[in-house]
Protein backbone atom coordinates (compact mmCIF):
# COMPACT_ATOMS: atom_id res chain seq x y z
CA UNK A 1 0.00 0.00 0.00
CA UNK A 2 1.39 3.66 -0.92
CA UNK A 3 1.61 6.33 2.13
CA UNK A 4 2.58 9.97 1.67
CA UNK A 5 5.65 8.80 2.82
CA UNK A 6 6.15 6.09 0.39
CA UNK A 7 5.23 2.16 1.00
CA UNK A 8 5.76 1.25 4.97
CA UNK A 9 5.60 -2.17 6.75
CA UNK A 10 4.44 -2.81 9.93
CA UNK A 11 1.43 -1.61 11.53
CA UNK A 12 -2.62 -2.60 11.67
CA UNK A 13 -3.53 -4.63 9.22
CA UNK A 14 -7.02 -4.28 7.95
CA UNK A 15 -9.82 -6.64 6.53
CA UNK A 16 -9.00 -5.54 3.36
CA UNK A 17 -5.65 -6.74 3.37
CA UNK A 18 -3.73 -3.34 4.04
CA UNK A 19 -1.38 -2.32 6.45
CA UNK A 20 -1.34 0.94 8.37
CA UNK A 21 1.86 2.61 8.76
CA UNK A 22 4.08 3.39 11.57
CA UNK A 23 4.82 6.38 12.80
CA UNK A 24 6.57 8.33 9.79
CA UNK A 25 3.92 9.78 7.98
CA UNK A 26 2.96 12.98 5.56
CA UNK A 27 -0.19 14.98 5.62
CA UNK A 28 -3.41 12.92 6.07
CA UNK A 29 -1.42 9.97 6.55
CA UNK A 30 -0.64 11.15 10.00
CA UNK A 31 -4.53 10.78 10.83
CA UNK A 32 -4.20 7.48 10.49
CA UNK A 33 -5.18 5.74 13.79
CA UNK A 34 -4.92 2.09 14.98
CA UNK A 35 -8.11 1.45 16.07
CA UNK A 36 -6.94 -2.23 16.62
CA UNK A 37 -4.73 -1.29 19.62
CA UNK A 38 -7.32 0.31 21.41
CA UNK A 39 -9.56 -2.78 21.27
CA UNK A 40 -11.65 -1.21 18.26
CA UNK A 41 -12.95 -1.40 15.00
CA UNK A 42 -11.06 -0.06 11.94
CA UNK A 43 -11.91 3.81 10.72
CA UNK A 44 -13.91 2.72 7.89
CA UNK A 45 -16.30 4.88 4.88
CA UNK A 46 -18.69 3.14 3.09
CA UNK A 47 -21.50 3.70 0.74
CA UNK A 48 -22.92 2.43 -2.40
CA UNK A 49 -21.89 3.41 -6.51
CA UNK A 50 -24.14 4.36 -8.39
CA UNK A 51 -24.07 4.87 -12.02
CA UNK A 52 -25.02 7.93 -13.39
CA UNK A 53 -29.01 7.99 -13.14
CA UNK A 54 -28.53 7.74 -9.41
CA UNK A 55 -30.38 4.22 -8.89
CA UNK A 56 -28.58 1.28 -10.52
CA UNK A 57 -25.58 0.70 -8.19
CA UNK A 58 -22.30 -0.69 -9.91
CA UNK A 59 -19.82 -3.51 -9.46
CA UNK A 60 -16.17 -3.30 -9.85
CA UNK A 61 -15.69 0.13 -9.14
CA UNK A 62 -12.26 1.45 -7.86
CA UNK A 63 -12.98 3.42 -4.35
CA UNK A 64 -10.21 4.97 -2.73
CA UNK A 65 -8.41 7.71 -0.61
CA UNK A 66 -5.84 9.49 -2.44
CA UNK A 67 -2.40 10.44 -1.12
CA UNK A 68 -1.90 12.89 -3.80
CA UNK A 69 -3.69 14.72 -6.44
CA UNK A 70 -5.30 11.98 -8.63
CA UNK A 71 -4.51 14.63 -11.62
CA UNK A 72 -6.06 15.37 -15.19
CA UNK A 73 -7.13 11.91 -17.33
CA UNK A 74 -5.19 11.86 -20.64
CA UNK A 75 -7.62 12.13 -22.88
CA UNK A 76 -8.03 9.91 -26.24
CA UNK A 77 -7.54 6.48 -26.17
CA UNK A 78 -4.83 4.41 -24.30
CA UNK A 79 -3.82 1.40 -22.93
CA UNK A 80 -5.30 0.81 -19.24
CA UNK A 81 -3.74 -2.38 -17.67
CA UNK A 82 -4.95 -3.71 -14.11
CA UNK A 83 -1.92 -3.81 -12.41
CA UNK A 84 -1.63 0.08 -13.64
CA UNK A 85 -0.84 1.99 -10.39
CA UNK A 86 -4.30 3.89 -9.09
CA UNK A 87 -3.29 7.64 -10.19
CA UNK A 88 -2.05 9.37 -7.05
CA UNK A 89 -1.58 6.40 -5.04
CA UNK A 90 -3.86 5.67 -2.21
CA UNK A 91 -4.27 5.32 1.87
CA UNK A 92 -6.94 2.92 1.62
CA UNK A 93 -8.54 1.29 -1.26
CA UNK A 94 -11.34 -0.97 -2.50
CA UNK A 95 -13.85 -2.08 -5.21
CA UNK A 96 -17.87 -2.07 -4.83
CA UNK A 97 -19.25 -5.59 -4.89
CA UNK A 98 -22.43 -6.88 -6.29
CA UNK A 99 -24.85 -4.84 -4.86
CA UNK A 100 -22.66 -1.71 -5.48
CA UNK A 101 -21.22 -1.29 -1.92
CA UNK A 102 -17.95 -0.74 -0.57
CA UNK A 103 -16.37 -0.41 2.70
CA UNK A 104 -12.96 1.31 2.86
CA UNK A 105 -10.79 0.69 5.83
CA UNK A 106 -7.88 2.13 7.57
CA UNK A 107 -9.28 5.77 6.37
CA UNK A 108 -7.62 9.03 7.80
CA UNK A 109 -9.65 10.29 10.51
CA UNK A 110 -9.45 14.15 10.28
CA UNK A 111 -11.38 16.37 8.24
CA UNK A 112 -11.39 16.99 4.37
CA UNK A 113 -10.67 13.53 3.50
CA UNK A 114 -10.51 13.52 -0.46
CA UNK A 115 -12.47 10.15 -1.95
CA UNK A 116 -12.21 8.99 -5.55
CA UNK A 117 -14.91 6.52 -7.23
CA UNK A 118 -13.43 5.30 -10.65
CA UNK A 119 -13.85 2.81 -13.44
CA UNK A 120 -12.46 3.58 -16.74
CA UNK A 121 -12.76 7.37 -17.27
CA UNK A 122 -15.82 7.39 -15.05
CA UNK A 123 -14.59 9.53 -12.20
CA UNK A 124 -16.07 10.92 -9.58
CA UNK A 125 -13.95 12.95 -6.77
CA UNK A 126 -15.45 13.87 -3.72
CA UNK A 127 -13.87 15.38 -0.38
CA UNK A 128 -15.53 14.26 3.14
CA UNK A 129 -15.87 17.05 5.78
CA UNK A 130 -15.27 14.51 8.48
CA UNK A 131 -14.28 11.36 8.95
CA UNK A 132 -14.34 10.38 12.85
CA UNK A 133 -12.17 7.49 13.95
CA UNK A 134 -12.85 4.01 15.38
CA UNK A 135 -16.20 4.14 13.73
CA UNK A 136 -17.80 4.14 10.09
CA UNK A 137 -19.34 6.91 8.36
CA UNK A 138 -21.81 6.23 5.82
CA UNK A 139 -21.83 8.74 2.46
CA UNK A 140 -25.01 9.03 0.74
CA UNK A 141 -25.78 8.58 -2.54
CA UNK A 142 -25.40 12.11 -3.41
CA UNK A 143 -21.84 11.65 -3.07
CA UNK A 144 -21.31 8.44 -4.33
CA UNK A 145 -23.18 8.68 -7.96
CA UNK A 146 -21.05 8.91 -10.89
CA UNK A 147 -21.21 12.28 -13.10
CA UNK A 148 -23.82 12.96 -15.64
CA UNK A 149 -21.58 15.62 -16.86
CA UNK A 150 -18.63 17.09 -16.62
CA UNK A 151 -19.49 19.67 -14.02
CA UNK A 152 -19.48 16.58 -11.39
CA UNK A 153 -16.54 14.72 -12.59
CA UNK A 154 -15.33 12.68 -15.62
CA UNK A 155 -16.66 10.98 -18.18
CA UNK A 156 -15.47 8.94 -21.15
CA UNK A 157 -15.26 10.42 -24.70
CA UNK A 158 -18.14 7.87 -26.29
CA UNK A 159 -19.11 7.79 -29.82
CA UNK A 160 -22.47 6.15 -30.81
CA UNK A 161 -23.73 5.14 -34.14
CA UNK A 162 -27.38 4.79 -34.26
CA UNK A 163 -29.22 2.18 -36.54
CA UNK A 164 -32.48 1.34 -37.09
CA UNK A 165 -33.12 -1.89 -35.59
CA UNK A 166 -31.55 -1.18 -32.48
CA UNK A 167 -31.45 1.92 -30.18
CA UNK A 168 -28.07 2.21 -28.18
CA UNK A 169 -28.25 6.28 -28.56
CA UNK A 170 -31.43 5.76 -26.22
CA UNK A 171 -29.53 3.70 -23.32
CA UNK A 172 -27.05 6.35 -22.41
CA UNK A 173 -29.94 8.57 -21.37
CA UNK A 174 -31.92 5.91 -19.10
CA UNK A 175 -28.28 5.53 -17.70
CA UNK A 176 -28.53 9.09 -16.47
CA UNK A 177 -25.61 11.07 -19.16
CA UNK A 178 -27.16 15.05 -19.27
CA UNK A 179 -28.45 15.54 -22.29
CA UNK A 180 -26.02 18.50 -22.52
CA UNK A 181 -23.55 15.84 -23.02
CA UNK A 182 -25.36 14.21 -25.81
CA UNK A 183 -24.13 15.93 -29.26
CA UNK A 184 -22.48 15.42 -32.89
CA UNK A 185 -18.73 15.24 -32.74
CA UNK A 186 -18.11 19.06 -33.86
CA UNK A 187 -20.11 20.50 -30.68
CA UNK A 188 -18.07 19.37 -27.72
CA UNK A 189 -20.41 16.69 -25.56
CA UNK A 190 -19.05 13.73 -23.85
CA UNK A 191 -21.20 11.67 -26.10
CA UNK A 192 -21.12 12.26 -29.94
CA UNK A 193 -24.06 10.36 -31.82
CA UNK A 194 -23.34 9.22 -35.74
CA UNK A 195 -25.69 8.15 -38.00
CA UNK A 196 -25.70 4.78 -39.47
CA UNK A 197 -29.24 3.99 -40.97
CA UNK A 198 -31.19 5.47 -37.73
CA UNK A 199 -31.72 8.41 -36.37
CA UNK A 200 -30.03 11.19 -38.59
CA UNK A 201 -30.52 14.44 -36.61
CA UNK A 202 -31.30 16.00 -33.19
CA UNK A 203 -35.08 17.18 -32.49
CA UNK A 204 -35.23 21.07 -32.21
CA UNK A 205 -36.56 20.93 -28.73
CA UNK A 206 -33.08 18.55 -27.65
CA UNK A 207 -31.42 19.96 -24.75
CA UNK A 208 -27.88 18.78 -25.74
CA UNK A 209 -26.70 18.73 -29.36
CA UNK A 210 -28.17 20.37 -32.51
CA UNK A 211 -28.61 19.82 -36.09
CA UNK A 212 -27.53 16.77 -38.47
CA UNK A 213 -25.17 13.88 -37.18
CA UNK A 214 -22.34 13.24 -39.53
CA UNK A 215 -22.44 9.69 -41.35
CA UNK A 216 -21.32 6.91 -39.07
CA UNK A 217 -18.41 5.93 -41.85
CA UNK A 218 -16.71 9.25 -41.04
CA UNK A 219 -16.12 7.44 -37.13
CA UNK A 220 -15.25 4.03 -38.32
CA UNK A 221 -13.16 4.98 -41.83
CA UNK A 222 -10.53 6.87 -39.68
CA UNK A 223 -8.14 4.92 -36.92
CA UNK A 224 -6.96 8.67 -36.07
CA UNK A 225 -11.14 9.27 -35.51
CA UNK A 226 -11.21 6.68 -33.67
CA UNK A 227 -8.62 6.83 -31.32
CA UNK A 228 -10.02 10.27 -30.17
CA UNK A 229 -12.71 8.04 -28.47
CA UNK A 230 -12.47 5.86 -25.70
CA UNK A 231 -15.47 3.90 -26.61
CA UNK A 232 -17.35 2.95 -29.31
CA UNK A 233 -20.62 1.73 -30.16
CA UNK A 234 -22.46 0.57 -33.02
CA UNK A 235 -26.56 -0.25 -33.01
CA UNK A 236 -27.47 -2.53 -35.13
CA UNK A 237 -28.39 -1.28 -38.42
CA UNK A 238 -31.07 -4.42 -39.58
CA UNK A 239 -28.17 -5.96 -41.97
CA UNK A 240 -24.68 -6.10 -42.32
CA UNK A 241 -24.59 -3.21 -45.09
CA UNK A 242 -21.08 -4.32 -46.07
CA UNK A 243 -21.01 -0.92 -48.76
CA UNK A 244 -20.46 1.22 -46.01
CA UNK A 245 -17.64 -1.18 -44.09
CA UNK A 246 -15.15 -1.50 -47.05
CA UNK A 247 -11.78 -3.40 -45.68
CA UNK A 248 -10.47 -0.24 -45.05
CA UNK A 249 -13.14 0.61 -42.25
CA UNK A 250 -12.70 -2.92 -41.05
CA UNK A 251 -8.62 -2.55 -40.33
CA UNK A 252 -9.58 0.75 -38.82
CA UNK A 253 -11.54 -0.59 -35.93
CA UNK A 254 -9.14 -3.79 -35.47
CA UNK A 255 -6.10 -1.04 -35.02
CA UNK A 256 -8.00 1.46 -32.99
CA UNK A 257 -8.74 -2.07 -30.61
CA UNK A 258 -5.30 -3.30 -30.14
CA UNK A 259 -4.47 0.42 -29.39
CA UNK A 260 -6.50 -0.41 -26.05
CA UNK A 261 -10.29 1.20 -27.53
CA UNK A 262 -13.50 -0.07 -26.06
CA UNK A 263 -15.73 -1.74 -29.10
CA UNK A 264 -19.69 -2.34 -28.21
CA UNK A 265 -21.36 -4.55 -31.86
CA UNK A 266 -25.00 -4.94 -31.14
CA UNK A 267 -26.19 -8.15 -33.75
CA UNK A 268 -25.56 -7.52 -37.22
CA UNK A 269 -22.45 -5.27 -36.52
CA UNK A 270 -21.20 -9.14 -36.42
CA UNK A 271 -19.84 -8.22 -39.87
CA UNK A 272 -16.87 -7.08 -38.38
CA UNK A 273 -16.14 -10.21 -36.15
CA UNK A 274 -17.52 -12.74 -38.27
CA UNK A 275 -16.80 -11.02 -41.84
CA UNK A 276 -19.17 -10.37 -44.62
CA UNK A 277 -21.75 -13.24 -44.65
CA UNK A 278 -21.30 -12.74 -48.71
CA UNK A 279 -17.38 -12.58 -49.21
CA UNK A 280 -15.20 -14.52 -47.22
CA UNK A 281 -12.63 -11.99 -48.33
CA UNK A 282 -14.57 -9.10 -46.59
CA UNK A 283 -13.16 -9.82 -43.01
CA UNK A 284 -10.54 -9.52 -40.42
CA UNK A 285 -8.51 -13.21 -40.04
CA UNK A 286 -7.79 -12.78 -36.67
CA UNK A 287 -11.09 -11.86 -35.46
CA UNK A 288 -12.97 -13.80 -37.33
CA UNK A 289 -11.67 -17.30 -35.28
CA UNK A 290 -12.92 -15.61 -32.29
CA UNK A 291 -16.73 -17.54 -32.99
CA UNK A 292 -18.72 -18.92 -35.26
CA UNK A 293 -21.15 -17.61 -36.86
CA UNK A 294 -24.48 -18.50 -39.03
CA UNK A 295 -25.71 -16.24 -40.60
CA UNK A 296 -28.87 -17.89 -42.48
CA UNK A 297 -29.72 -19.60 -38.66
CA UNK A 298 -33.86 -19.16 -38.06
CA UNK A 299 -34.62 -15.68 -36.13
CA UNK A 300 -37.28 -15.98 -33.46
CA UNK A 301 -40.50 -13.54 -34.22
CA UNK A 302 -39.48 -10.29 -33.26
CA UNK A 303 -41.07 -9.10 -29.63
CA UNK A 304 -40.58 -12.85 -28.28
CA UNK A 305 -39.04 -13.85 -25.06
CA UNK A 306 -35.51 -15.76 -24.88
CA UNK A 307 -34.40 -17.81 -21.67
CA UNK A 308 -31.21 -17.61 -21.74
CA UNK A 309 -28.04 -18.35 -19.05
CA UNK A 310 -25.38 -16.14 -17.55
CA UNK A 311 -22.10 -18.19 -17.79
CA UNK A 312 -20.41 -18.31 -14.60
CA UNK A 313 -17.02 -19.68 -15.38
CA UNK A 314 -16.64 -16.04 -17.25
CA UNK A 315 -13.66 -14.23 -15.38
CA UNK A 316 -16.82 -12.03 -14.49
CA UNK A 317 -19.58 -14.80 -14.80
CA UNK A 318 -20.07 -14.93 -11.04
CA UNK A 319 -20.58 -11.66 -9.80
CA UNK A 320 -22.28 -10.54 -12.70
CA UNK A 321 -25.13 -13.54 -12.07
CA UNK A 322 -25.41 -12.18 -8.55
CA UNK A 323 -25.54 -8.84 -9.53
CA UNK A 324 -28.64 -9.65 -11.84
CA UNK A 325 -30.01 -10.80 -8.99
CA UNK A 326 -29.52 -7.96 -6.60
CA UNK A 327 -30.53 -5.50 -9.29
CA UNK A 328 -33.79 -6.99 -10.84
CA UNK A 329 -33.17 -8.68 -14.10
CA UNK A 330 -32.99 -12.42 -12.60
CA UNK A 331 -35.63 -13.95 -10.57
CA UNK A 332 -33.66 -16.97 -11.01
CA UNK A 333 -29.87 -17.14 -10.37
CA UNK A 334 -28.13 -17.11 -13.41
CA UNK A 335 -31.49 -16.89 -15.94
CA UNK A 336 -31.66 -13.75 -18.11
CA UNK A 337 -35.01 -13.21 -20.05
CA UNK A 338 -34.13 -11.41 -23.40
CA UNK A 339 -36.38 -9.74 -25.97
CA UNK A 340 -35.30 -10.16 -29.62
CA UNK A 341 -32.45 -12.56 -29.06
CA UNK A 342 -30.67 -13.73 -32.22
CA UNK A 343 -28.90 -17.02 -33.17
CA UNK A 344 -26.13 -15.55 -35.54
CA UNK A 345 -23.56 -16.39 -33.20
CA UNK A 346 -23.29 -19.86 -32.74
CA UNK A 347 -20.65 -19.93 -30.49
CA UNK A 348 -17.38 -18.82 -29.09
CA UNK A 349 -13.82 -20.28 -29.83
CA UNK A 350 -12.79 -21.68 -26.33
CA UNK A 351 -9.43 -19.70 -25.43
CA UNK A 352 -10.00 -16.85 -27.49
CA UNK A 353 -13.30 -15.41 -26.15
CA UNK A 354 -15.52 -15.05 -22.90
CA UNK A 355 -18.87 -16.62 -23.21
CA UNK A 356 -21.08 -14.12 -21.25
CA UNK A 357 -24.70 -15.08 -21.76
CA UNK A 358 -26.14 -17.89 -24.03
CA UNK A 359 -29.51 -19.41 -25.35
CA UNK A 360 -30.44 -21.60 -22.69
CA UNK A 361 -29.91 -25.05 -24.75
CA UNK A 362 -33.36 -26.78 -22.64
CA UNK A 363 -35.63 -23.72 -24.34
CA UNK A 364 -34.80 -22.09 -27.43
CA UNK A 365 -37.28 -20.63 -29.61
CA UNK A 366 -36.51 -22.37 -32.43
CA UNK A 367 -35.96 -26.41 -31.99
CA UNK A 368 -32.04 -26.95 -31.94
CA UNK A 369 -31.24 -23.53 -32.22
CA UNK A 370 -28.35 -22.14 -30.49
CA UNK A 371 -26.72 -18.91 -29.86
CA UNK A 372 -24.15 -16.85 -27.62
CA UNK A 373 -25.76 -13.47 -26.87
CA UNK A 374 -23.27 -11.43 -25.25
CA UNK A 375 -19.35 -12.20 -25.83
CA UNK A 376 -16.26 -10.36 -25.19
CA UNK A 377 -12.29 -10.75 -26.01
CA UNK A 378 -9.57 -8.79 -25.60
CA UNK A 379 -6.76 -6.87 -27.92
CA UNK A 380 -4.47 -6.99 -29.71
CA UNK A 381 -5.94 -11.16 -29.97
CA UNK A 382 -2.27 -12.74 -31.52
CA UNK A 383 -0.67 -11.18 -28.29
CA UNK A 384 -0.22 -13.16 -24.59
CA UNK A 385 -3.08 -11.84 -22.24
CA UNK A 386 -0.42 -9.79 -20.46
CA UNK A 387 0.29 -7.85 -23.17
CA UNK A 388 -3.74 -6.86 -24.33
CA UNK A 389 -5.15 -3.74 -23.40
CA UNK A 390 -8.12 -3.21 -25.60
CA UNK A 391 -12.05 -4.75 -25.25
CA UNK A 392 -14.67 -5.85 -27.62
CA UNK A 393 -18.00 -7.22 -27.12
CA UNK A 394 -20.23 -8.62 -29.84
CA UNK A 395 -23.98 -8.50 -28.52
CA UNK A 396 -26.39 -10.57 -30.83
CA UNK A 397 -29.63 -9.06 -28.98
CA UNK A 398 -31.07 -6.41 -29.90
CA UNK A 399 -30.58 -4.41 -26.25
CA UNK A 400 -33.21 -1.60 -26.35
CA UNK A 401 -36.10 -2.82 -27.21
CA UNK A 402 -38.05 -0.40 -25.80
CA UNK A 403 -36.62 1.74 -28.02
CA UNK A 404 -36.52 2.94 -31.45
CA UNK A 405 -33.88 5.11 -33.58
CA UNK A 406 -35.74 5.84 -37.34
CA UNK A 407 -34.18 7.98 -39.96
CA UNK A 408 -37.40 10.03 -40.12
CA UNK A 409 -37.64 10.89 -36.17
CA UNK A 410 -35.38 13.63 -34.88
CA UNK A 411 -33.43 12.31 -31.28
CA UNK A 412 -34.59 11.71 -28.81
CA UNK A 413 -37.80 11.12 -30.29
CA UNK A 414 -37.92 7.33 -30.47
CA UNK A 415 -36.37 7.06 -27.28
CA UNK A 416 -38.55 5.25 -24.62
CA UNK A 417 -39.11 7.15 -20.87
CA UNK A 418 -39.78 3.35 -19.12
CA UNK A 419 -37.80 2.01 -16.22
CA UNK A 420 -34.18 -0.11 -17.72
CA UNK A 421 -35.26 -3.29 -18.94
CA UNK A 422 -33.69 -6.58 -18.11
CA UNK A 423 -31.28 -6.78 -21.25
CA UNK A 424 -31.06 -3.07 -20.58
CA UNK A 425 -29.69 -3.79 -17.16
CA UNK A 426 -27.44 -6.78 -17.51
CA UNK A 427 -26.28 -4.11 -20.91
CA UNK A 428 -25.35 -1.72 -18.73
CA UNK A 429 -23.04 -4.15 -16.12
CA UNK A 430 -21.27 -4.78 -19.54
CA UNK A 431 -21.40 -1.02 -20.72
CA UNK A 432 -19.33 -0.11 -17.24
CA UNK A 433 -17.15 -3.29 -17.74
CA UNK A 434 -16.06 -2.44 -21.12
CA UNK A 435 -14.72 1.10 -19.91
CA UNK A 436 -12.74 -0.88 -16.86
CA UNK A 437 -9.08 -2.30 -17.23
CA UNK A 438 -8.16 -5.00 -19.16
CA UNK A 439 -6.05 -7.96 -17.09
CA UNK A 440 -8.88 -9.57 -14.50
CA UNK A 441 -10.45 -7.82 -11.39
CA UNK A 442 -9.81 -8.39 -8.02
Amino acid sequence: MSFGCGHHDGGEDNPDGSVLPPDACEGIGCSIVNCGAQGLPSTTVSGTVYAPNGTLPLFGVNVYVPVHDPGALTPGVRCDRCDDALPGGYYARTQTDEAGKFTLYGVPATTNIPLVMQVGKWRRQVTIDNVASCQDTALPATSTTLPKNRTQGDIPQIAITTGDADALDCLVRKLGVDDTEITTDAQGGKVHLYNGNGAKQFATSFGGGSGNFNNATTLWGSVDKLKSYDIVIFSCEGGQNPGTKPQSAMQAVHDYADLGGRVFLSHWHNIWVGGDRNDANHSLADWKSIATFNFGASQPPNGSTQQTLVDETAPKGRPFATWLLNTGPSTVRGQLPVVDARYTCSAVTPGKAEQWVYVDPAHPLIAGASGVQDMLFTTPVEQPEANRCGKVVFSDMHVSAGSTSKSGTPYPGGCSTQPLTAQEKALAFIFFDIASCVGGFE
